[in-house]
């Protein structure tokens, strides 16, 4: 069995970072609800608490029962964490006098604590808590303060277990990945033997046996998931794995064909449908963004259904759902990490579609998944790409859809897009693309004027879409742009560009 850290979450808006900065030491780790933990087993080497939005003082407080791990794993406190295991055991956990949030830096560091090895007496530390631990239990000792919180650290001693009040894994706090690999290396013991082609082989070889000779049905979408996931099926299974990639008419100029082409170069067995009209029609009239996407997801499952029936004895079904989406689909209540959107890779299929549903890359995130793409051999231009909405144009066209809209929005896109790509700044770039806008303004061309349409740019910076801010893209590269659509693209007389950060925008319109 693969060695793991377990993290229990107790609904922070930091966890997930956690599990990432693990992955970057090459350490395999999962997230749990702090209610609904795993079984302990053997291949568990040690456990992280997270944050929490709760006060340890809070009457509802998450209560997590650690007679399992406590003393008998290796055991890390973060912030909620730390400030649980102090007040749970005999300490005293009380408000903070002064806002211990933000930047602080470490005036004592006892760099003989195995946790704090390598970390500076200086270094700067990133706080988030409203609480502070005013009072420790007899048998814990202090390893690092700052100036105003003393008990900033600690270790419990004759136990491998430790907590710290700030966040280790936040890129503000300098010394963080020192922390968390002198925890997962030094106290834990792990390997770090996770990588990208251990991930291959054992996901190769867990497939076939799970799938033995069974057919799976796969949606392409041309994106970086659904690509690395029908490549590591198509390694397990060959020509078993059925892909099927449905134009819906939204998508960007010239994707079906390329896409098309470029999965004939992978040896994908792929069938391409053209199923333009039927969601133009579906969508005819319809405005409201919600019932658009409805309209779309509707649409696209009974297309889908429609051509998995023609391959005989089909038993699974192949999506490429990955790790923030399970994450993020589990309830406060049920796990505390708050959902904020549901996803359609996560929420089951039909009742009509009796497929099980295998799902190869969901204990990846969306860089693990390029690298695991990269060890495959994948084009880097199919890796590289820009993240595209499940709906496609049609929640870039606001307002109702039409196939000449969708003409004029592929053609914008399309200046855009490749002219990102001619100026070098489509690497830059977590996402782009143009928003056509129910708004029609007044205009010259020639002698004439004109009243015709409006499109936003829109072209933001991220790691992994949770948080954005829009780029500074230069003022020449935005002229040429603007300049091209106007005179190239008929029905348009006005570009505009989006500065809006998410939060509180976000980085679609619809």
């Amino acid at each position: 069995m693969q060695e793991m850290i377990l993290i229990l979450d107790f609904g922070s808006q930091y966890t997930q970072l956690i599990a990432r900065r693990l992955r970057e030491l090459n350490t395999y780790c999962e997230i749990h609800p702090w209610n609904k933990p795993p079984e302990i087993t053997s291949n568990i080497k040690g456990v992280i608490l997270s944050g929490s939005p709760f006060s340890t003082r809070d009457e509802k407080a998450p209560k997590p029962d650690l007679s399992a791990i406590k003393g008998k794993l290796p055991l890390l406190g973060v912030c909620f964490g730390a400030q649980y295991l102090a007040n749970n055991y005999g300490g005293e956990v009380l408000p903070s006098k002064i806002r211990e949030y933000g930047r602080a830096n470490l005036s004592f560091v006892d760099t003989s604590c195995t946790l704090m090895q390598n970390v500076g007496q200086h270094s700067q530390v990133w706080m988030s808590h409203g609480d502070t631990i005013a009072s420790l239990p007899d048998n814990y000792t202090v390893v690092c303060s700052t100036e105003d919180v003393a008990n900033a650290g600690y270790r419990i001693e004759g136990e491998k277990t430790y907590g710290i009040q700030f966040h280790p894994e936040v890129y503000h706090t300098t010394d963080g990945k020192h922390l968390l690999k002198n925890f997962v290396v030094d106290v834990c013991g792990c390997a770090q033997d996770w990588t990208p082609d251990a991930f291959v082989e054992t996901t190769v070889a867990d497939l076939k046996q799970k799938l033995g000779d069974d057919k799976v049905i796969l949606g392409l979408s041309g994106g970086v998931d659904s690509s690395v996931a029908a490549v590591l099926l198509h390694k397990a299974i060959g020509d078993h794995l059925h892909c099927i990639f449905v134009d819906n008419g939204l998508l960007r100029k010239d994707e079906f064909e390329q896409v098309l082409e470029s999965y004939k170069g992978m040896g994908l067995n792929v069938k391409g449908v053209d199923a333009k009209n039927k969601f133009y029609e579906a969508l005819k009239g319809e405005s409201d963004p919600e019932k658009k996407r409805k309209i779309i997801g509707r649409v696209f499952v009974e297309v889908f259904d429609d051509e998995s029936k023609k391959v005989e004895n089909a038993k699974w079904l192949g999506q490429g759902t990955i790790y923030p989406d399970v994450i993020e689909s589990v309830s406060a209540t049920g796990g505390p990490s708050a959902t904020i959107k549901s996803h359609h890779n996560v929420g089951g299929l039909p009742d009509y579609m009796k497929l099980q549903v295998v799902e190869p890359l969901k204990l990846l995130f969306k860089d693990e998944v390029r690298r695991v793409g990269k060890s495959l051999g994948i084009d880097p231009a199919i890796l590289g790409r820009h993240p595209f909405p499940g709906p496609g144009l049609g929640i870039r066209i606001l307002g109702d859809i039409t196939a000449e809209k969708v003409r004029i929005l592929q053609e914008a896109d399309s200046i855009f897009i490749n002219g990102l790509k001619k100026a070098g700044l489509y690497d830059e770039v977590w996402q782009a693309g143009v928003m056509l806008l129910p708004v029609q303004s007044v205009g010259v061309m020639g002698d004439e004027r004109t009243y015709e349409n409006a499109v936003a740019l829109r072209a933001v910076t991220s790691t992994d879409g949770m948080t954005a801010d829009w780029c500074h893209l230069p003022y020449e590269f935005l002229a040429k742009v603007s300049n091209d659509i106007i005179n190239k693209v008929k029905g348009i007389n006005r570009v505009t560009y989006d500065i809006s950060s998410k939060p509180p925008a976000t980085i679609e319109w619809e």
